[in-house]
């Protein structure tokens, strides 16, 4: 860049060009002037105590401490409020773990609340420091954890136990029906002498309808020469019932039932002396009392009885 000066002193113009390394001389001269004056003000600052630094220096410093303390004061606000939700949230699972432990029929570990002694005395206010709260805050974010797998555990215990009380016969065959001959010894009533009896015969009329006991599956629905038309439930883990003398079967081999779900009807059909139902529990082939499963239920109290 060139710059012409002209003058009326001067017999002719002159010429005077600025090279960039003059803008760049020109830049540090600047900078080390502001950069020495920035010192010196600040030397004669310290040394001399001019009063309008100090102020400015004390007003700066209390400003940033107070926005110190402002946020170490929000962030121990927002502590507090995690560990009291925290502290709830504890509370809230301990109540529910107890609920659902007790629909499982699961005694929890650690269980039952402790008696506290008695205590008293003045309240003296004693806040927790940073380092205590975070301290507070992770161990019960632990005991949440803890309680959240109990619950886990618990929840698939109840699950489980469902499923159980679901493949338990303990619904009745029959509705509106009177018991008959019970489950042990007897007089057989066609041969007049002492048998076993395994089973649980309800009375009623032919045609009444028979129901599933439980959920299961079909093993079979075929005549048998003794049971009649016998139909067969297989509820899992070896547990089978049986519902024999149907005037008909209303249930299909390899077939799923639910729970009261129709399976055919009472008949006499078979070894027989009247329409009846006689109804059996076996666990891995032996015969058990079907009034042990049956007792589970609500109805079967209210069973009549010859």
């Amino acid at each position: 860049m060139q710059i012409i000066l002209v003058s009326r002193h001067l017999k002719a113009a002159r010429t005077i060009t600025i090279m960039p390394r003059h803008i760049v001389a020109a830049l540090a001269v600047l900078l080390a002037l502001v950069f020495s004056t920035s010192a010196l003000f600040s030397w004669l600052s310290v040394h001399l105590r001019l009063p309008v630094v100090e102020d400015l220096l004390l007003s700066m410093q209390q400003q940033e401490s107070q926005k110190s303390q402002s946020y170490v004061s929000n962030n121990l606000q927002l502590m507090a409020t995690r560990l009291g939700e925290l502290q709830g949230r504890v509370m809230q699972l301990d109540a529910l773990g107890e609920r659902v432990s007790g629909l499982a029929g699961v005694k929890r570990e650690g269980g039952g609340a402790a008696v506290k002694p008695g205590q008293g005395g003045p309240y003296l206010p004693a806040p927790m420091t940073a380092d205590e709260l975070q301290q507070a805050i992770d161990r019960l974010a632990g005991v949440v954890d803890s309680r959240a797998d109990e619950l886990a555990v618990l929840e698939s215990r109840l699950l489980e136990k469902r499923v159980r009380d679901r493949l338990l016969p303990t619904t009745l065959p029959v509705k509106e029906a009177m018991l008959g001959s019970s489950f042990g010894h007897r007089s057989d009533p066609i041969a007049g002498l002492r048998a076993m009896h395994e089973g649980l015969d309800f009375s009623a009329e032919s045609g009444t309808p028979v129901v599933a006991a439980a959920d299961g599956v079909v093993l079979s629905a075929e005549y048998h020469s003794d049971f009649g038309n016998l139909v067969e439930i297989d509820h899992g883990e070896g547990l089978v019932s049986r519902y024999a003398h149907l005037s008909r079967l209303d249930a299909k081999p390899g077939s799923l039932v639910k729970r009261g779900e129709l399976i055919g009807a009472i008949g006499t059909t078979g070894r027989s002396t009247g329409p009846h139902l006689h109804f059996e529990v076996r666990m891995l082939g032996i015969a058990q009392d079907p009034a042990v499963f049956l007792k589970r239920g609500v109805e079967f109290a209210q069973v009549r009885r010859h």
